[in-house]
C-alpha cells in the first residue's frame, strides 16, 4: 500500500526555521575556518574542529527541524535515537575531513575538489542515515536519479562553501556565502525528500500525522546549545568578524631593517630649514 506523505505539516514554519539553522551553522563554520587561516599551525586544528562541529551541527539541526513537518497520514512515525545521533556524528566527522583538507592544503585545485566532495558526501550521508532512523509500519524507497541530484547539490554546495571560507575575508561576504550555503543545504534536503516513496505494510493502520515537537525537541537541545556557544565565540573574537587585518605599508631602505624604519615617526622639518624659509619670505619684498 502506498503511503501519503506530507512534508509541510506546519506550513512554512519548519522550512524557514530549518533554513535559518543551516545558515547559522554555515556562517559559524565559515568564520571558524577563515579564522584558522589567520593563526599559527599549532592553533589551527582547534579552529578547524570548531568549524567542523558548527557546520555539522547546523546541517543536522536543519534536517530534523525540517523533519518536524514530515508526516505519513496513514501511520505514526518514530525516531531511533542511536541512529539519529549517529547521523550527527557522521556529519561532523565527514565535514571535518573536508575542512581539514582545505585548512591545510588551501581552497584551490585538488584540495578544494577533494574537500568539497568529502564534505558534500558527508552532508548527503547524514541525510539518508537520519532517514534510516525513521520508523513506521512500512519502508522507504528512493528514486535513484533524484537521490543522485541531491548528492550533486550537496557536493556543489560544500565546495562553494569551502571556497568561500578560504577566499572570502569580509564579514558581509561570509554572511552572503552562508545564506547561499543554507539555501543549497535546504535544497538538498527537500530534493532528497522528493525522491522518497512510502510503502506501508499490509496491516491495519491507525491515523498518522506529524510527530509532536516534544519527540524531536529534546534531541535538538544539545546541538542548538552548541551553536549558540559557537556564536558567542564568534561575536567576542574581533578577527573572526573582520578577517585578516590590513597590513600597514612599510618603507624599505637598503641596509636598514624594516622594523626600524617602520618604528620611526615621520621626520619633522629641521629648525634651520624653517628659519631658512622664513628668512627667504622676509627678504622677498625687498627684492622687488
Amino acid at each position: 500500500m502506498q503511503g501519503t506523505v506530507d512534508g509541510f505539516s506546519y506550513g512554512a514554519v519548519t522550512p524557514l526555521v530549518a533554513y535559518l539553522m543551516a545558515c547559522l551553522g554555515g556562517a559559524l563554520g565559515l568564520r571558524c575556518t577563515t579564522r584558522s587561516l589567520l593563526v599559527t599551525h599549532s592553533r589551527r586544528p582547534a579552529w578547524l574542529a570548531l568549524g567542523s562541529a558548527a557546520i555539522g551541527s547546523g546541517i543536522w539541526t536543519m534536517h530534523f527541524v525540517a523533519m518536524m513537518g514530515f508526516a505519513i497520514k496513514e501511520t505514526p512515525i518514530h525516531y531511533d535515537k542511536p541512529i539519529t545521533y549517529a547521523s550527527l556524528g557522521l556529519a561532523i566527522v565527514m565535514v571535518g575531513l573536508g575542512i581539514f583538507i582545505v585548512g591545510y592544503r588551501g581552497a584551490t585545485g585538488t584540495a578544494l575538489f577533494t574537500g568539497g566532495t568529502v564534505t558534500g558526501l558527508g552532508v548527503a550521508s547524514m541525510h539518508y542515515l537520519g532517514m534510516a532512523g525513521v520508523h513506521f509500519h512500512g519502508r522507504f524507497t528512493y528514486n535513484t536519479l533524484t537521490v543522485a541530484v541531491s548528492v550533486v547539490i550537496a557536493v556543489v554546495a560544500a565546495t562553494a562553501a569551502l571556497w568561500a571560507a578560504g577566499r572570502v575575508r569580509g564579514f558581509m561576504w561570509s554572511v552572503g556565502a552562508s545564506l547561499v550555503m543554507g539555501l543549497a543545504v535546504s535544497g538538498m534536503h527537500y530534493t532528497g525528500m522528493a525522491a522518497l516513496g512510502v510503502h506501508l505494510d499490509d496491516t491495519s493502520h491507525t491515523g498518522g500525522g506529524a510527530p509532536e515537537p516534544s519527540v524531536l525537541a529534546p534531541m535538538l537541545i544539545g546541538p542548538l546549545a552548541f551553536l549558540l556557544l559557537a556564536g558567542v565565540v564568534v561575536i567576542f573574537d574581533p578577527l573572526m568578524i573582520t578577517g585578516r587585518p590590513v597590513p600597514r605599508p612599510v618603507e624599505h631602505k637598503p641596509g636598514v631593517p624594516a622594523s626600524t624604519v617602520a618604528s620611526h615617526p615621520p621626520r619633522r622639518p629641521a629648525l634651520h630649514e624653517g628659519s631658512r624659509s622664513e628668512h627667504h619670505l622676509s627678504r622677498t619684498p625687498q627684492n622687488r
